[in-house]
């Protein structure tokens, strides 16, 4: 690995300028000074005017410097708005720019040695302020003033614009050189770093210049009063490092140091105007799982050191001229301002593969377990991807989507997800059907319709499922899929969930003043259940309707668990000591196990459609069932089969034991008025109908058979 003392190169974007810069810069400065000093050894003169006082009272003053800057560790790179620059540039006026590069390069050296920094920084540091004094010297001559002990005891008025400007060569010549060479190690332009600290850099440099001309004209009025510019000098410094400062953190994160959303937007801006047809821009989006839990766990500083160290982990594995930014809280992004195809051994790898590559990357590298003291932490990240020009043409847009697609890659836990606008819920034609969902739960035009569940035992209905329909005024009936998708994408799940399990419990309330009793099923997602007052809300339903909390079913999945399951657990136990049953839906899918249920509390679960439809032509589906059953009733618990549709099935699940059916064999989802003639007409609660037996066994055995013929109208 190539290296330049301590620095790494491979971490340099464009290592050629950077040590081409240095190079320069180093050897032109330091020969200049070295072959000054040695023409006027050589011809019997003193480059320093050592019997003059104010040489040594100012010597006094820049080593104070240099020594304050090496201690608090403030920056000198390339280079910070010191004191120094103040009184050398005084001496330049005075005695040239022999003696101000020498006695600059005392608080340079003095700083650099107390950092332990490198010596090629130390020279570099040197030589480049050496650079600065010839040009500012050079302007001064132009100008017809020849800096010497004899001249500017009697600067004239006509004169100080000339020695302003020859400063401001000065600032201009020693901030273009560190804006170079910066610029060639983050891969960035000059002109970009320039724009961002402009105003604070001259800020601070014009304010200390000023002072320049003040100062050599008293080192030879009376050099005794030089000390006391170190007061006024200081307090100077330190209020245009403020300055500087608070411009920093106005575009920083003053946790991690990275830059904000402003800086980013900022250089994401720049990166969209220089992308061609051959370079495209990427924006990553991240957000840590479970942060919070570190938080409340280990304490807020033990978070912060976490996200400290997720900062340095993402600076390492990106390039030198990406931006890696945190937005706030657990919340990172990174602008890869510089993407083009690659050419590899099977093709040509376009710029989305290659951003998706890097986001897994990432995704790899934050999934190392990070050390917290004598902890070892593992965490998890979603990365979203936004590429322009293909998802947006600005950096908003590109902000929108990148976490759209994380918000997706969360939800699928898939790690990396690029946008994709098919599965993009916030598109015009979404937002405006979630407008209308909105009022259609206002206006209470969302219904419920009822399937009912029956007994394999005693031929009853022993419950219903309230499922959810729209049907919209101008386009017409809304798959319930598409709107509930909408919905638990958009954060309007809890509002929808309470709106169903009202009606549910208003239209249970109608039905036992009607005598009907018979419990009803509602769906709850992930969300509601994490929802910290969702049991609260189930027990002021029922306290407001009346009803009985055994007859309410909450029917859950599996995801309830894999997301943040310790408060799923609270939640889920706070609903069984109301009373409510919970059941467990779509068993046998995804990561359906009977050890999942010995951690939530349900009294009965229901074996997904997809293995009933099959059960009577493939013995598999049908061993499934069959073990599902019996493990089930060895836990206490019942099991309901969904998507019931033919007799063979019916009696197939009947000889495996299963305990309660439902699915078109039996009824389709009714609206309330017909689900309710329904339940009377085949007997439910007070009003049930005894069970008819007839001579033919099997038809005894079956219950319902009217039934039957309801499939059709479904």
């Amino acid at each position: 690995m190539r290296r330049i003392g301590r620095t790494d190169l491979s971490r340099i974007a464009r290592p050629g300028p950077f040590l081409a810069n240095i190079l320069v810069v180093t050897t032109v400065g330091n020969l200049a000074l070295f072959g000054a000093v040695a023409g006027e050894l050589a011809s019997g003169e003193t480059p320093v005017p050592y019997t003059e006082a104010d040489l040594w009272i100012l010597l006094c003053l820049v080593l104070l410097d240099g020594l304050h800057t090496g201690i608090t560790r403030r920056g000198l790179y390339v280079p910070g708005a010191v004191p120094s620059v103040a009184v050398t540039y005084a001496l330049l006026i005075v005695h040239g720019w022999v003696v101000a590069s020498i006695w600059q390069a005392v608080p340079v050296v003095v700083a650099c040695v107390l950092r332990r920094d490198a010596l090629w920084r130390i020279a570099y540091l040197v030589g480049h302020y050496i650079l600065a004094f010839l040009a500012a010297e050079g302007l001064l001559r132009l100008c017809g003033i020849s800096p010497g002990p004899d001249v500017v005891r009697h600067l004239d008025a006509d004169e100080l614009p000339a020695v302003l400007a020859a400063g401001a060569v000065l600032v201009a010549v020693s901030q273009g050189l560190g804006w170079l060479l910066r610029s060639s190690w983050r891969g960035t332009r000059p002109s970009a770093l320039a724009r961002e600290e402009l105003r604070s850099r001259l800020l601070a440099h014009g304010a200390l210049i000023g002072l320049a001309p003040l100062i050599a004209v008293v080192t030879h009025a009376n050099p005794w009063a030089l000390p006391l510019f170190a007061g006024p000098m200081f307090s100077l410094y330190q209020a245009t490092r403020v300055s500087f400062d608070r411009e920093q953190d106005a575009r920083h994160d003053p946790l991690t140091g990275l830059p904000n959303r402003r800086l980013l937007l900022e250089r994401g801006e720049r990166a969209l105007r220089r992308a061609d047809g051959s370079r495209k821009v990427a924006l990553f989006l991240l957000d840590l799982h479970r942060f919070h839990e570190v938080n409340d766990t280990l304490g807020h500083l033990s978070g912060d050191r976490l996200l400290r160290q997720v900062g340095q982990r993402l600076r390492d594995v990106v390039g030198p001229a990406d931006t890696v930014a945190r937005l706030g809280g657990d919340e990172f992004a990174v602008l890869i301002p510089d993407l083009r195809p690659i050419d590899v051994e099977f093709g040509v790898l376009p710029p989305e593969k290659i951003a998706l590559a890097l986001a897994r990357q990432v995704v790899e590298v934050l999934g190392e377990p990070f050390e917290l003291d004598d902890l070892s932490l593992d965490i998890e990240v979603s990365v979203g991807v936004a590429v322009f020009p293909d998802h947006a043409d600005g950096m908003q847009g590109l902000l929108q989507y990148a976490d759209v697609a994380m918000y997706l890659a969360k939800r699928l836990r898939s790690g990396v997800e690029l946008y994709d606008p098919a599965r993009d819920v916030n598109t015009r034609e979404k937002l405006l059907l979630l407008g209308d969902l909105r009022r259609a739960l206002d206006m209470h035009q969302v219904e419920l319709h009822y399937q009912p569940k029956v007994s394999f035992t005693t031929g009853r209905v022993d419950g219903c499922e309230a499922l959810v329909r729209w049907c919209h005024p101008e386009r017409g009936y809304i798959s319930p899929e598409e709107f509930v998708h909408l919905a638990e994408e958009t954060g309007l799940m809890p509002r929808l969930t309470r709106y169903v399990v009202d009606e549910a419990l208003a239209q249970v309330a109608i039905w036992h003043r009607a005598g009907i009793d018979v419990p009803v099923a509602v769906n709850v997602s992930a969300r509601d259940i994490h929802a910290p007052a969702f049991a609260d809300t189930v027990a002021a339903g029922l306290l407001r309707h009346g009803v009985p909390p055994g007859a309410l079913h909450l029917e859950i999945t599996e995801r309830v668990l894999l997301e943040e399951p310790q408060r799923a657990a609270d939640s889920l136990d706070s609903l069984r000591k109301l009373g409510v049953r919970l059941s467990l839906d779509d068993f046998g899918t995804g990561y359906s196990s009977f050890v999942h249920l010995r951690h939530i509390p349900v009294s009965e679960i229901k074996i997904d459609r997809s293995f009933v439809a099959r059960l009577t032509v493939d013995e598999e589906d049908a061993a499934i069932v069959r073990s599902t059953v019996d493990l089930a009733h060895s836990l206490g618990l019942r099991v309901v089969a969904e998507g019931v549709e033919d007799d063979a099935t019916w009696d197939r699940l009947r000889d495996l034991g299963c305990d309660s059916a439902q699915g078109w064999l039996i009824a389709r989802a009714l609206p309330r008025d017909e689900a309710t003639a329904w339940l009377v007409r085949h007997g439910v609660g007070a009003r049930m109908a005894p069970h008819r037996h007839t001579a033919d066994k099997r038809s005894a055995e079956r219950p319902l058979p009217a039934q039957r013929q309801t499939r059709v109208t479904g």
